[in-house]
Protein backbone atom coordinates (compact mmCIF):
# COMPACT_ATOMS: atom_id res chain seq x y z
CA UNK A 1 0.00 0.00 0.00
CA UNK A 2 2.86 2.25 0.78
CA UNK A 3 4.60 2.14 -2.32
CA UNK A 4 1.32 2.74 -3.97
CA UNK A 5 0.82 5.69 -2.43
CA UNK A 6 4.50 7.03 -3.59
CA UNK A 7 4.10 6.43 -6.86
CA UNK A 8 0.33 8.42 -6.65
CA UNK A 9 2.02 11.32 -5.12
CA UNK A 10 5.16 11.22 -7.74
CA UNK A 11 2.95 10.85 -10.65
CA UNK A 12 0.53 14.17 -9.43
CA UNK A 13 3.62 16.37 -8.73
CA UNK A 14 4.70 15.62 -12.14
CA UNK A 15 1.62 18.11 -12.72
CA UNK A 16 1.94 20.62 -10.91
CA UNK A 17 4.08 23.70 -12.28
CA UNK A 18 6.67 24.21 -10.51
CA UNK A 19 6.74 27.77 -8.44
CA UNK A 20 8.93 30.63 -9.43
CA UNK A 21 10.37 32.42 -6.15
CA UNK A 22 8.09 35.29 -5.39
CA UNK A 23 9.47 38.79 -6.49
CA UNK A 24 10.17 41.40 -3.88
CA UNK A 25 9.48 44.40 -4.27
CA UNK A 26 12.14 46.82 -4.43
CA UNK A 27 11.42 50.76 -3.23
CA UNK A 28 13.04 53.71 -5.34
CA UNK A 29 15.94 54.36 -4.00
CA UNK A 30 15.62 57.72 -1.56
CA UNK A 31 17.28 60.82 -2.56
CA UNK A 32 20.19 61.88 -0.40
CA UNK A 33 19.87 65.78 0.17
CA UNK A 34 22.94 67.68 1.87
CA UNK A 35 21.51 70.04 4.54
CA UNK A 36 23.04 72.98 6.89
CA UNK A 37 21.09 72.73 10.16
CA UNK A 38 21.44 76.35 10.59
CA UNK A 39 20.21 77.27 6.89
CA UNK A 40 18.31 80.61 7.23
CA UNK A 41 14.98 78.38 6.08
CA UNK A 42 14.42 75.46 8.29
CA UNK A 43 14.51 72.16 5.93
CA UNK A 44 11.41 69.93 5.34
CA UNK A 45 11.66 66.78 2.99
CA UNK A 46 7.63 67.80 1.81
CA UNK A 47 8.87 71.59 0.62
CA UNK A 48 12.27 69.93 -1.30
CA UNK A 49 9.68 67.70 -2.95
CA UNK A 50 7.00 70.87 -3.80
CA UNK A 51 9.56 73.46 -4.69
CA UNK A 52 9.23 72.88 -8.15
CA UNK A 53 5.37 73.23 -8.55
CA UNK A 54 4.96 76.11 -6.78
CA UNK A 55 5.67 78.60 -9.44
CA UNK A 56 5.52 82.38 -7.38
CA UNK A 57 2.86 85.24 -7.11
CA UNK A 58 3.29 88.34 -9.30
CA UNK A 59 2.50 91.45 -8.09
CA UNK A 60 0.25 92.22 -10.58
CA UNK A 61 -1.42 88.90 -9.25
CA UNK A 62 -1.68 90.07 -5.76
CA UNK A 63 -2.78 93.28 -7.06
CA UNK A 64 -5.83 91.91 -8.80
CA UNK A 65 -6.59 89.88 -5.91
CA UNK A 66 -7.30 92.81 -4.06
CA UNK A 67 -9.66 93.71 -6.14
CA UNK A 68 -11.60 90.49 -5.82
CA UNK A 69 -13.70 89.63 -2.79
CA UNK A 70 -12.14 86.66 -0.77
CA UNK A 71 -15.09 84.69 -0.92
CA UNK A 72 -14.87 84.21 -4.55
CA UNK A 73 -11.26 82.79 -4.32
CA UNK A 74 -12.56 80.61 -1.55
CA UNK A 75 -15.57 78.89 -3.71
CA UNK A 76 -13.23 78.79 -6.45
CA UNK A 77 -10.61 76.34 -4.00
CA UNK A 78 -13.42 74.03 -2.82
CA UNK A 79 -13.69 73.26 -6.64
CA UNK A 80 -10.10 72.04 -6.38
CA UNK A 81 -10.38 69.87 -3.12
CA UNK A 82 -8.74 72.86 -1.18
CA UNK A 83 -11.26 72.77 1.87
CA UNK A 84 -9.09 73.99 4.92
CA UNK A 85 -8.14 76.75 3.72
CA UNK A 86 -9.87 79.67 5.21
CA UNK A 87 -9.74 80.51 8.98
CA UNK A 88 -11.76 82.97 11.31
CA UNK A 89 -11.90 84.32 14.52
CA UNK A 90 -9.26 86.95 14.59
CA UNK A 91 -9.30 90.36 15.98
CA UNK A 92 -7.98 92.79 13.00
CA UNK A 93 -6.20 96.71 13.94
CA UNK A 94 -7.19 97.57 10.48
CA UNK A 95 -10.95 96.11 10.13
CA UNK A 96 -11.40 97.93 6.80
CA UNK A 97 -7.92 96.74 5.62
CA UNK A 98 -7.47 93.97 2.93
CA UNK A 99 -3.96 91.80 3.11
CA UNK A 100 -2.61 89.92 0.21
CA UNK A 101 1.24 88.90 0.11
CA UNK A 102 3.31 85.84 0.20
CA UNK A 103 3.23 83.74 3.25
CA UNK A 104 6.49 83.85 5.40
CA UNK A 105 5.87 81.42 8.10
CA UNK A 106 7.23 80.71 11.64
CA UNK A 107 6.50 77.68 14.10
CA UNK A 108 6.56 78.70 17.81
CA UNK A 109 6.61 76.06 20.95
CA UNK A 110 6.57 76.18 24.54
CA UNK A 111 10.00 76.98 25.86
CA UNK A 112 12.22 74.15 27.78
CA UNK A 113 15.69 74.41 28.59
CA UNK A 114 17.47 71.98 26.45
CA UNK A 115 14.66 73.06 23.44
CA UNK A 116 16.59 77.07 23.84
CA UNK A 117 20.03 75.58 23.85
CA UNK A 118 19.27 73.67 20.83
CA UNK A 119 17.78 77.26 19.09
CA UNK A 120 20.03 79.45 20.21
CA UNK A 121 22.84 77.40 19.09
CA UNK A 122 21.60 76.95 15.74
CA UNK A 123 21.15 80.68 15.30
CA UNK A 124 24.98 80.87 16.29
CA UNK A 125 26.12 79.03 13.70
CA UNK A 126 23.77 80.44 11.09
CA UNK A 127 24.42 84.15 11.85
CA UNK A 128 20.27 84.58 13.02
CA UNK A 129 18.62 85.82 15.68
CA UNK A 130 17.32 83.70 18.07
CA UNK A 131 14.06 85.84 18.43
CA UNK A 132 12.09 85.78 15.16
CA UNK A 133 10.40 88.61 16.02
CA UNK A 134 13.87 90.25 15.64
CA UNK A 135 14.94 88.63 12.59
CA UNK A 136 12.04 89.18 10.89
CA UNK A 137 13.43 93.00 10.76
CA UNK A 138 16.16 91.83 9.06
CA UNK A 139 15.28 88.95 6.87
CA UNK A 140 11.89 89.43 5.65
CA UNK A 141 11.01 90.93 2.07
CA UNK A 142 8.84 93.12 0.63
CA UNK A 143 5.69 91.65 -0.38
CA UNK A 144 5.71 89.28 2.86
CA UNK A 145 3.25 88.46 5.42
CA UNK A 146 4.30 87.19 8.16
CA UNK A 147 2.48 83.81 9.59
CA UNK A 148 3.07 83.13 12.84
CA UNK A 149 2.04 79.71 14.42
CA UNK A 150 1.78 80.42 18.38
CA UNK A 151 -1.09 77.61 19.43
CA UNK A 152 -3.44 80.13 20.13
CA UNK A 153 -1.25 81.00 23.02
CA UNK A 154 -1.69 85.14 24.73
CA UNK A 155 -0.31 85.56 27.74
CA UNK A 156 3.70 85.55 27.83
CA UNK A 157 2.92 84.71 23.77
CA UNK A 158 2.91 87.83 22.01
CA UNK A 159 4.57 87.31 18.95
CA UNK A 160 5.59 91.35 18.73
CA UNK A 161 5.23 94.67 20.06
CA UNK A 162 5.43 98.15 18.41
CA UNK A 163 9.01 98.14 17.83
CA UNK A 164 10.05 95.09 16.72
CA UNK A 165 6.60 95.73 14.81
CA UNK A 166 8.19 98.91 13.05
CA UNK A 167 11.57 96.71 12.06
CA UNK A 168 9.11 94.24 10.39
CA UNK A 169 7.04 97.03 8.85
CA UNK A 170 10.21 98.82 8.04
CA UNK A 171 11.13 95.74 5.63
CA UNK A 172 8.72 95.80 3.43
CA UNK A 173 6.49 93.29 4.80
CA UNK A 174 2.68 93.63 3.80
CA UNK A 175 0.92 92.72 7.32
CA UNK A 176 1.42 89.53 9.82
CA UNK A 177 -1.21 86.72 11.18
CA UNK A 178 -0.55 85.64 14.40
CA UNK A 179 -2.68 82.62 15.89
CA UNK A 180 -1.81 84.01 19.18
CA UNK A 181 -0.92 87.32 21.09
CA UNK A 182 -0.18 90.78 20.50
CA UNK A 183 1.52 93.64 22.34
CA UNK A 184 1.25 97.50 22.34
CA UNK A 185 -2.26 96.97 20.24
CA UNK A 186 -2.56 100.83 20.36
CA UNK A 187 0.67 101.42 18.67
CA UNK A 188 -0.73 99.14 15.60
CA UNK A 189 -3.96 100.97 14.88
CA UNK A 190 -2.68 104.03 13.75
CA UNK A 191 -0.54 101.74 11.40
CA UNK A 192 -2.42 102.31 8.07
CA UNK A 193 -0.91 99.95 5.49
CA UNK A 194 0.64 97.43 8.03
CA UNK A 195 -2.52 95.26 8.98
CA UNK A 196 -2.12 92.72 11.90
CA UNK A 197 -4.23 89.92 12.44
CA UNK A 198 -4.46 88.45 15.91
CA UNK A 199 -6.17 86.44 18.47
CA UNK A 200 -5.48 87.99 21.65
CA UNK A 201 -4.01 91.41 22.88
CA UNK A 202 -1.83 91.23 26.00
CA UNK A 203 0.77 93.66 27.96
CA UNK A 204 3.15 90.72 28.44
CA UNK A 205 6.27 90.11 26.28
CA UNK A 206 6.93 86.67 24.68
CA UNK A 207 8.23 84.60 27.10
CA UNK A 208 6.66 81.37 27.46
CA UNK A 209 7.22 80.33 23.73
CA UNK A 210 10.32 80.02 21.09
CA UNK A 211 10.64 79.93 17.48
CA UNK A 212 11.94 76.20 16.58
CA UNK A 213 11.06 76.65 12.38
CA UNK A 214 11.32 79.27 10.27
CA UNK A 215 9.60 79.17 6.55
CA UNK A 216 8.21 76.20 7.14
CA UNK A 217 4.66 74.30 7.09
CA UNK A 218 2.81 75.49 10.11
CA UNK A 219 -0.69 75.28 11.07
CA UNK A 220 -3.05 78.46 11.80
CA UNK A 221 -6.20 76.59 13.20
CA UNK A 222 -7.75 74.23 10.74
CA UNK A 223 -5.39 75.65 8.25
CA UNK A 224 -2.06 74.75 6.48
CA UNK A 225 -0.06 77.30 5.66
CA UNK A 226 3.13 76.56 3.87
CA UNK A 227 5.84 79.32 2.76
CA UNK A 228 5.54 80.95 0.08
CA UNK A 229 1.68 80.41 -0.37
CA UNK A 230 -0.84 83.27 -1.31
CA UNK A 231 -2.09 84.52 1.77
CA UNK A 232 -5.27 87.14 1.60
CA UNK A 233 -7.04 88.19 4.86
CA UNK A 234 -10.09 90.95 5.86
CA UNK A 235 -12.33 91.28 8.38
CA UNK A 236 -13.97 87.89 7.33
CA UNK A 237 -10.87 85.55 8.36
CA UNK A 238 -7.62 84.59 6.40
CA UNK A 239 -7.63 82.10 3.31
CA UNK A 240 -4.18 80.65 2.34
CA UNK A 241 -3.41 78.61 -1.31
CA UNK A 242 -0.53 77.46 -3.22
CA UNK A 243 0.61 80.43 -5.39
CA UNK A 244 0.47 77.85 -8.56
CA UNK A 245 -2.82 78.47 -8.32
CA UNK A 246 -3.35 81.72 -8.36
CA UNK A 247 -4.01 82.44 -12.26
CA UNK A 248 -7.16 80.04 -12.48
CA UNK A 249 -8.40 81.45 -8.85
CA UNK A 250 -8.54 84.88 -10.66
CA UNK A 251 -10.42 83.55 -13.55
CA UNK A 252 -12.53 81.76 -11.64
CA UNK A 253 -13.24 84.74 -9.39
CA UNK A 254 -13.68 86.96 -12.19
CA UNK A 255 -16.75 84.60 -13.35
CA UNK A 256 -18.16 84.67 -10.18
CA UNK A 257 -18.40 87.92 -9.43
CA UNK A 258 -19.43 88.91 -13.04
CA UNK A 259 -22.49 87.15 -13.01
CA UNK A 260 -23.21 88.44 -9.07
CA UNK A 261 -23.36 91.77 -10.12
CA UNK A 262 -25.73 91.26 -12.79
CA UNK A 263 -27.74 89.53 -10.03
CA UNK A 264 -27.43 93.09 -8.35
CA UNK A 265 -28.33 94.64 -11.22
CA UNK A 266 -31.66 92.67 -11.58
CA UNK A 267 -32.16 92.67 -7.77
CA UNK A 268 -32.10 96.75 -7.56
CA UNK A 269 -34.32 97.19 -10.34
CA UNK A 270 -36.95 95.68 -8.80
CA UNK A 271 -38.28 94.35 -12.17
CA UNK A 272 -38.14 90.47 -11.58
CA UNK A 273 -38.43 88.55 -8.36
CA UNK A 274 -35.52 87.71 -6.40
CA UNK A 275 -36.42 83.30 -6.84
CA UNK A 276 -35.94 84.42 -10.16
CA UNK A 277 -32.30 86.00 -9.56
CA UNK A 278 -31.13 84.02 -7.25
CA UNK A 279 -29.32 81.52 -6.05
CA UNK A 280 -30.09 80.61 -9.88
CA UNK A 281 -31.33 82.16 -12.84
CA UNK A 282 -34.75 81.50 -14.06
CA UNK A 283 -34.56 80.72 -17.58
CA UNK A 284 -35.73 84.41 -18.87
CA UNK A 285 -33.22 85.91 -17.21
CA UNK A 286 -30.80 83.66 -18.82
CA UNK A 287 -31.54 84.87 -22.15
CA UNK A 288 -31.57 88.76 -20.36
CA UNK A 289 -27.93 88.00 -18.70
CA UNK A 290 -26.76 86.96 -22.36
CA UNK A 291 -27.37 90.31 -23.85
CA UNK A 292 -26.15 91.81 -20.48
CA UNK A 293 -22.54 90.14 -21.14
CA UNK A 294 -22.37 92.19 -24.13
CA UNK A 295 -22.30 95.46 -22.72
CA UNK A 296 -20.35 94.34 -19.32
CA UNK A 297 -16.79 92.55 -20.47
CA UNK A 298 -15.78 90.22 -17.44
CA UNK A 299 -12.32 90.85 -17.61
CA UNK A 300 -10.98 93.66 -14.94
CA UNK A 301 -14.70 93.50 -13.10
CA UNK A 302 -14.86 93.95 -9.28
CA UNK A 303 -18.17 93.88 -7.07
CA UNK A 304 -20.65 96.68 -8.11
Amino acid sequence: MTKVIRAALAACSCLVPSLAPAQTATAPPATTVQVNRASRDTWTPVMDVLKTQRTPVTDAQMARLRELPIEAIWGALQGRQYELCFVTGFEGTQPDAKLVGRALTMRYMPVRPDLMDGIKTLAKEGDWDFQYNVRAGEDAKPGDVIVVELGGMVDKATFMGDVTGLGIQSAGVKGVVIDGGLRDLSEFVPMRDFPVYYKGAHASAMADQVGVEWNAPVRIGTMTVLPGDVVIADVSGVLAFPPQLTADLIKDAESTVHVENFKREMMRSRKYRARDIYPKLSPQLEKVFDEWQRTHPKEGVVPR
